[in-house]
């Protein structure tokens, strides 16, 4: 069906990152979905945003969305994505979005509403509009940021051990990762710092692991030519 309205709106739509643990105990990344009650597409499984007000930015918009609707107000990291503009990607209407990537830090609790939670990104459930497409397109940006910036620091909790930021490489990254080869990568780059205290020992025993936390916990490019690639 075509567009029945010549007026052209603008949305903001964030591809909400976390890292969290599976049914099985399998770190994970995860996204922040809601389920639509309305026409179009209702039943299916939509970004966070909504219409962006005459007198604010996109910018301005996404963070108060983000803060009213799902309790994100302290969201570590939020970027613009793309415009995504096809003219029939809202049915009957000429919407167009600005993409948003946001990360939240692992082990953060935010309150969300019922109709709203933390989907792992490779079991998604059907996506509704164009929505799958942005999340695609945003996690295309934020594994190709983790080899050259110090994207990582969005997802991480605020002390961690070089184990625990291995996995949150890894669920990103969506292959393994040596962990040595990755402190000592991030170690040159000057991007962890030791903490001097250690996390608690397992029940195995054994020497405890240093912890670490992120030098810096703004964007920054690390390495413009590095790459993680498969191993």
């Amino acid at each position: 069906m075509g567009i029945t309205s010549t007026d052209t709106s603008v949305e903001a739509l964030a591809a909400v990152f976390t890292v969290g643990l599976d049914q099985l105990g399998f770190t994970v990344l995860k996204a922040l979905l809601w389920q639509r009650a309305r026409w179009p597409d209702a039943g299916k499984w939509a970004l966070p945003g909504g219409g962006v007000q005459v007198e604010e930015d996109v910018d301005a918009s996404m963070s108060r969305q983000l803060a009213q609707k799902v309790d994100l107000s302290g969201i570590s990291h939020l970027e613009q994505l793309g415009v995504f503009s096809a003219p029939h990607r809202v049915p009957r209407q000429r919407v167009m979005a600005v993409g948003f990537l946001g990360l939240v830090p692992s082990g953060a609790t935010p309150s969300l509403p019922p109709d709203t939670s933390w989907e792992t990104v490779d079991k998604l459930p059907a996506t509704a509009l164009d929505h799958g497409h942005i999340l695609d397109r945003a996690h295309e940006r934020l594994r190709a940021k983790l080899s050259y910036t110090n994207i990582a620091f969005g997802l991480a909790p605020p002390e961690f051990t070089i184990a625990e930021l291995t996995r949150i490489y890894r669920a990103v990254l969506g292959h393994d990762v040596d962990a040595t080869n990755l402190q000592r990568i991030l170690t040159r780059r000057g991007m962890l710092v030791a903490t001097g205290d250690t996390a608690p020992t397992g029940r195995s025993g054994g020497r405890p692991a240093a912890r670490y936390r992120f030098a810096d916990t703004a964007l920054r490019i690390t390495d413009p030519f590095a790459a993680f690639g498969r191993p």
